[in-house]
């Protein structure tokens, strides 16, 4: 049913939109850094340090998450957050970190085993730690550089596969779903995690991955039209991946539309970060990783083959109407 929604011939003219998707972004990207330099991201207990209690069960029975949550929500302690831990058998309860020295520290963990043990009888305590400012200062940091590896490596691969520009074309839409992306959780205010680190690399792969599906057929196109206006060849090269491109995005929003909703409050940032990542990457693919390659002047010479017989993107036989080879 789904795959009747989606146009299987398309003629849209996305270059002549390129314009308009560049100041969009421009200024989504200003409006993005001016966000988080007024207010910040909302740091979770990874990135601010705070108290960590491993809980389960003496009975090996599954421990009651939302009871959990309703005890220590109640005790007045700032962000908590408990998940399963290893089974359903375990739990870990995360709470930020207490205004005052490790007194205040060892007093709100005795709050927290007080409170459990007095309505969950059978709980047990497996271990206790806290996680000081300098573990989530390097937290932090670590997080940084794995997101900036990642784009470099992103850079390395397509410009060894492709041309330069076209690296160059899928590192400026990778930025720019990062940047995006932090503007976004800088005006949710949602908790800014280690699983939304996750979140902005799983993002920075499936954008690259839509990106270089389109670069892909633009390569194809090169050698198969080679008389055609690069404008021409972009835009047929859009069109063509655009089915494809709509049926991914679609199918994924769907499952994480599902987790948002049902998937409860410990996954709901990540999957608010996915939900949003998919939108911004879709565009971007569109919208301003092929619209560089135009601006960029790439050069359709260094993509051609010396020998166009042994080339089997070449199709030498077949004319007429060029989005049958969809």
């Amino acid at each position: 049913m789904l795959l009747r929604l989606v146009p299987q011939e398309t003629n849209i003219k996305f270059m002549k939109a390129r314009y308009f998707g560049f100041v969009l972004s421009l200024l989504a990207i200003i409006a993005s850094i001016g966000l988080f330099a007024v207010n910040g991201l909302n740091y979770g207990i990874d990135f601010r340090g705070g108290i960590s209690i491993e809980i389960g069960m003496e009975d090996g029975g599954d421990v009651p998450l939302a009871d959990v949550r309703r005890i220590v929500g109640g005790l007045d302690l700032g962000d908590v957050q408990v998940q399963e831990f290893g089974g359903a058998s375990e739990a870990l309860i995360r709470i930020e970190r207490q205004p005052g020295d490790a007194r205040a520290q060892t007093n709100a963990m005795s709050s927290v085993r007080a409170a459990l043990s007095e309505e969950i009888p059978a709980v047990s305590f497996r271990q206790e730690n806290v996680v000081g400012p300098k573990v989530s200062g390097e937290l932090k940091r670590d997080g940084t550089i794995a997101v900036a590896v990642a784009v470099f490596a992103v850079l390395v691969y397509i410009w060894f596969r492709f041309e330069w520009q076209f690296g160059l074309g899928a590192v400026v839409a990778l930025v720019h779903d990062v940047l995006l992306t932090v503007g976004f959780f800088s005006v949710t205010q949602l908790d800014f995690n280690l699983s939304i680190i996750a979140a902005l690399l799983t993002i920075v792969g499936y954008s690259l991955n839509d990106t270089v599906v389109v670069y892909d057929r633009v390569r194809e196109n090169i050698r198969r039209y080679r008389k055609m206006p690069m404008e021409d060849l972009l835009n047929l090269s859009l069109n063509q991946t655009l089915g494809r491109t709509l049926m991914t995005s679609t199918t994924t929003l769907l499952a994480l539309f599902a987790l948002f909703f049902f998937g409860g409050p410990v996954i709901q940032g990540f999957t608010a970060a996915m939900i949003w990542g998919v939108v911004i990457g879709t565009y971007s693919s569109v919208l301003v990783a092929v619209p560089l390659l135009l601006q960029m002047n790439v050069k359709r010479e260094s993509l051609l083959p010396v020998d166009d017989e042994k080339d089997p993107t070449v199709d030498k036989t077949r004319t007429g109407n060029p989005f049958e080879h969809i």
